[in-house]
């Protein structure tokens, strides 16, 4: 397994007791795992043919579960009073995105032989707690943002005082939906009640919430690695881990298996960073679909800003050769979603 950060390792270590691995700033790394080079990011498709089976397509897959997603989450926010409200709250959450959260939940319930339809509870409301985070990230006193997913911002859209309300409504109705979904599917009670703590855990002081605040105040501040890695690990990598790891906890997954399944999404987690602050740096808003070159104008610690672009693509390379390796305990035909998805992210242009 290649070397990362030992902090991705060890869930809620303290900052103070970090000891950030810096990546190599060639691309060597590369060729030793067999992954195509990161420095162009170019789209690839990647399959891997099982015999007697037809090939794997991520395309394919994550179109499928995307639809699914939707269709839910529709089922789950129907129009209604206050409409204003409602309608706020269905702007972003139906927003459309790639759905990567609900997709690692799915998958991980399949990885540890569970049935998909038992974490569709987990996947909506992973994505209505993302949704919420978009919403209050974009605020005037956050980052101060107008455009996400190629349209104006939830506040711009509504109001700020609608779109903080909308955020607090989403997050609410996460945890209520998680709880009466499971309870509907005949997910055990023991399961369920470890994945409402799973997710809680992810969003307030050990996770999103200690992740902006942090990231708040370090712009414009002489930041390190491992003040940097301390924001990505709990404002972005803990939502996805938290996905991941509630899929395998409603499937019956055991204690091995979620841990595995945990060091996984916390490679993918911290690898979809990576990837999204080179693509700050080298794509456009229209490319991205939100305002590209804003870590800069804030002058926000970033990756590419701390190790330069080649460096932080080599550190992506090393996060998915480490997530991939987390795989390898696992059934290897049920693994291929997740380790497509891992290289999809790694490759993404947007």
């Amino acid at each position: 397994m290649a070397k990362v950060a030992p902090f991705l390792l060890h869930h809620a270590t303290p900052l103070p007791n970090l000891k950030l691995h810096t990546p190599p700033r060639s691309t060597s790394l590369h060729a030793r795992h067999s992954t195509p080079g990161l420095a162009r990011c170019a789209t690839t498709t990647t399959t891997t043919v099982l015999q007697d089976e037809e090939p794997f397509s991520l395309e394919r897959y994550m179109a499928s579960k995307a639809a699914t997603v939707n269709e839910a989450l529709d089922r789950a926010l129907p129009p209604g009073h206050p409409e204003r409200l409602l309608e706020s709250m269905r702007y972003s959450l139906l927003a459309g995105g790639k759905r990567v959260r609900p997709m690692l939940a799915l998958a991980a319930c399949a990885l540890v032989g569970g049935d998909e339809a038992a974490a569709e509870p987990v996947a909506c409301a992973v994505e209505m707690v993302h949704a919420m985070s978009l919403v209050h990230d974009d605020l005037p006193c956050m980052d101060d943002d107008d455009l996400r997913r190629g349209r104006p911002t939830n506040h711009v859209a509504f109001s700020v005082s609608t779109a903080l309300l909308a955020g607090d409504a989403l997050l609410a109705l996460a945890f209520e939906h998680l709880a009466r979904g499971c309870a509907d599917r005949g997910v055990p009670a023991d399961r369920a009640l470890r994945a409402v703590a799973e997710l809680a855990g992810a969003v307030g002081a050990g996770g999103l919430a200690a992740g902006q605040v942090v990231d708040l105040a370090s712009e414009g501040a002489d930041v390190g690695l491992a003040t940097l890695e301390y924001i990505h690990v709990h404002k972005t990598a803990r939502l996805l881990e938290a996905a991941a790891v509630c899929g395998a906890i409603v499937a019956g997954g055991d204690d091995e298996e979620v841990e595995g399944v945990r060091r996984y999404a916390r490679y993918v987690g911290l690898l979809f960073q990576v990837v999204d602050d080179v693509l700050d740096v080298t794509r456009t808003s229209e490319q991205l679909g939100k305002t590209a070159g804003k870590d800069v104008a804030t002058d926000k610690a970033t990756y590419p800003k701390l190790m330069g672009v080649d460096g932080a693509r080599a550190y992506a390379a090393e996060l998915v050769a480490s997530a991939e390796a987390e795989l390898d305990r696992f059934d290897a035909a049920r693994t291929e979603p997740l380790r497509h998805l891992a290289r999809f992210i790694a490759y993404r242009q947007h």
